[in-house]
């Protein structure tokens, strides 16, 4: 059974923070391994966890993450391959989950049956980048015939219009990208890019998460305020490349997630 994204976003409200939003790359280092590092994420009390299906042209994605992406592609993992590890472990973990990927692999299974497998798998919400609000007629009957929340993204340079259709046909939350480029890039929060998070918000009527840059506690803290999440991946996905083992990558990514879990506070 899938989670209530809103609802997620509700709870880490009522405990006056913003709500955790990890990224993992799926099937990276492995699947076991990314499995443990999910409940591990859970563990610390994640309200949603991001997990990204590896594709071989991942636009929106910085090296640190197109790095695992390739590594996970090397070691064989698919889009099938990474729902039946989220569907391996769904059940166990209290967070919502919620899967990155692109229009490619999409269009590969067909949108009826991706949404079907999707939902089947205990994912709450999807993040297609490439794929435009006003293209995506036949993937949000599919999602809203299979319960789940096609999510979207804006960014700063989105018109005020673009936005409102944006915000009429996304479900769950949107995903607003901090700055323009990929994820992974330094990310600078002066007073005016702070500012447009908060013009963004007040005009949204679903929860806001910020993501793309989201590297250090510092950074988690100065963005609570005018967010109702954070997301972070290539800081963590780092954690997973730099360690020895299976053992030292959970216990890394469980170290810097919980600093930044904590910074979340208002």
């Amino acid at each position: 059974m899938s989670k209530d994204l809103r609802e997620k976003f509700a709870e880490a409200a009522e405990q006056g923070r913003a709500a955790f939003v990890p990224y993992v790359t799926g099937g990276f280092p492995d699947h076991v391994t990314c499995q443990e590092l999910v409940k591990a994420l859970d563990s610390l009390g994640s309200e949603v966890i991001e997990v990204g299906v590896p594709f071989s042209d991942p636009l929106a994605d910085g090296p640190t993450i197109q790095h695992s992406s390739h590594q996970a592609l090397e070691a064989g993992a698919t889009p099938a391959s990474v729902l039946d590890s989220v569907a391996g472990i769904a059940a166990e973990v209290n967070a919502a989950l919620v899967v990155m990927t692109y229009i490619n692999p999409v269009l590969a299974m067909g949108y009826g049956e991706f949404a079907n497998r999707a939902s089947g798998s205990g994912v709450s919400g999807v993040i297609i980048p490439d794929l435009p609000p006003e293209e995506a007629e036949e993937w949000l009957a599919a999602c809203d015939e299979h319960g789940l929340a096609p999510v979207f993204m804006a960014a700063p340079g989105t018109p005020p219009e673009r936005l409102e259709i944006i915000l009429s046909v996304g479900k769950g939350f949107l995903y607003y990208v901090s700055m323009d480029g990929v994820t992974g890039s330094d990310l600078e929060l002066g007073p005016e890019r702070l500012a447009a998070m908060q013009r963004v918000r007040a005009a949204s009527s679903l929860p806001v998460a910020v993501g793309f840059g989201v590297a250090t506690p510092g950074q988690a803290a100065a963005l609570a305020p005018v967010a109702d999440g954070v997301v972070v991946g290539s800081a963590l996905v780092r954690r997973v490349l730099e360690a020895g083992s299976p053992a030292d990558a959970i216990s890394a990514v469980s170290d810097l997630a919980g600093e930044l879990r904590g910074a979340l506070v208002r």
